[in-house]
């Protein structure tokens, strides 16, 4: 299954709003630290429910698009957001449909590891910033985090599992200076005492707490020279 229809059957159930409400808790987070002024255009990559660019467009950001893979997921999204000044499209990761040095930000949220070429989707988003402008990637699946890893036997289409320092180093090799790299804590999801354990989905406490709240988020921030 491609990710187009393993997305297009998510949206088609509903489940993009599952997947806000989960990614909300450190997403905000992320959100929060991007510097966007008035009038910034801002690409977010793998929109999902487009989410983020609502919140964002209420810091006054200008032109904002959201692009997915999944038709379904666009769809949706636009029936979620009633402005006209936000616009959402079916498109690659790896031929992002913009000119270069045409946005000032691109943000992802969940998404990133989806991409076929991670290393060209990379060189694309440097493509497309104007200098000075910003890449804020955040994922949850990523090496160190080991409690994510079996997510790709939930998921029919690979998924690319790099370290922090593999993120840093792709992000170089693609012509980002990385300004910074943190884990986002979730802090909101809901910890059983140890003695709930084993749950449907955890065998144990500590795992939940490592997946949640040692890891959470990695958030890897690419500048464009």
């Amino acid at each position: 299954m491609s990710v187009r229809e393993e997305f297009d059957e998510w949206a088609a159930a509903g489940k993009d709003r599952g997947m806000e409400d989960r990614h909300w808790h450190t997403a905000k987070h992320v959100l929060a630290r991007m510097p966007v002024e008035d009038g910034d255009a801002v690409l977010d990559l793998g929109t999902g429910s487009g989410y983020a660019l609502r919140a964002l467009r209420e810091r006054g950001i200008g032109r904002a698009y959201g692009l997915d893979g999944a038709p379904e997921m666009a769809r949706n999204a636009r029936g979620y957001t009633d402005d006209d000044a936000v616009g959402f499209l079916v498109g690659d990761f790896d031929a992002l449909p913009f000119a270069a040095d045409s946005l000032d930000h691109v943000f992802s949220m969940e998404a990133f590891y989806y991409a076929a070429d991670p290393h060209n989707t990379l060189e694309e988003i440097r493509r497309v910033l104007k200098p000075g402008g910003t890449f804020y990637c955040a994922v949850n699946y990523f090496a160190e985090s080991e409690e994510t890893h079996a997510w790709q036997e939930n998921i029919s289409v690979d998924m690319t599992l790099w370290s922090r320092a593999e993120y840093r180093e792709a992000f170089r090799e693609a012509g980002l200076y990385v300004a910074a790299q943190d884990a986002i804590p979730d802090r909101e999801i809901e910890i059983p005492d140890a003695a709930e354990f084993p749950t449907d989905d955890w065998d144990s406490r500590e795992a939940m707490v490592d997946r949640y709240r040692t890891w959470g988020t990695l958030l890897t921030v690419g500048v464009s020279p």
